[in-house]
């Protein structure tokens, strides 16, 4: 029986979380993770360093609130490691309030500067711009796992990335072990919702998952 994730236990394994990626891509098939038991199944089968959560945040300038910073919060006292950036407003062509902002290139050199001492890196993104710096990681001699997901509507995960890793993990097969139970139904967006890079469509409904 294939262990979860593929997981093996002597092997020194990381996890970077493409926060916003993974966000949309759950929402997508319809359930939200449950990050706390993510965090105890790969514990228990394998050597874990580290779990680095990447995200861009939307402060709100009048109530110097963000519909992030629950979950960001919970994920930092809760054994993972945030890295967090400020997004940038700006007016788009039909005039309306958007926000962009990306960790991309932090999740990028942290990859980097941690696989010397890892033997496996398992990848929460379906952003195919990651994969040159995925095949860098793998010509260290590290496995590479990809998480995402091309049973949505529109498919989350990029056909190049795919193929680049050692193994395509579908988010929609983690569902009875990492869905949250009770969690809303989400419609899924049309795919000219998004742009390419999916770094400015932020979400203000994320929940508290004490």
């Amino acid at each position: 029986m294939t262990k979860f994730l593929g997981l093996r236990e002597q092997e020194k394994t990381a996890f970077f979380i493409d926060g916003a990626n993974l966000y949309k891509a759950a929402r997508n098939l319809g359930f939200d993770i449950d990050y706390k038991s993510l965090l105890k199944k790969s514990q228990d089968n394998c050597r874990l360093i580290r779990a680095s959560y990447y995200t861009a945040i939307q402060e709100d300038r009048d109530q110097d609130y963000s519909p992030l910073r629950p979950l960001v919060d919970w994920l930092d006292y809760n054994g993972y490691t945030m890295v967090t950036k400020s997004t940038r407003e700006f007016t788009d062509a039909q005039g309306r309030k958007r926000f962009k902002g990306a960790t991309d290139v932090e999740l990028v050199v942290d990859m980097m500067l941690l696989a010397d001492r890892l033997d496996h890196i398992i990848l929460f993104t379906g952003n195919g711009d990651f994969r040159r710096a995925v095949e860098a990681v793998q010509s260290k001699g590290v496995r590479v796992s990809i998480v995402s997901t091309v049973k949505s509507a529109p498919p989350m995960a990029s056909d190049d990335l795919r193929r680049q890793a050692d193994a395509f993990i579908d988010l929609a097969d983690l569902e009875d072990v990492i869905g949250r139970s009770g969690a809303p139904a989400r419609k899924p967006k049309p795919a000219s919702d998004y742009d390419d890079n999916y770094e400015d469509d932020f979400e203000d409904d994320f929940e508290d998952i004490d």
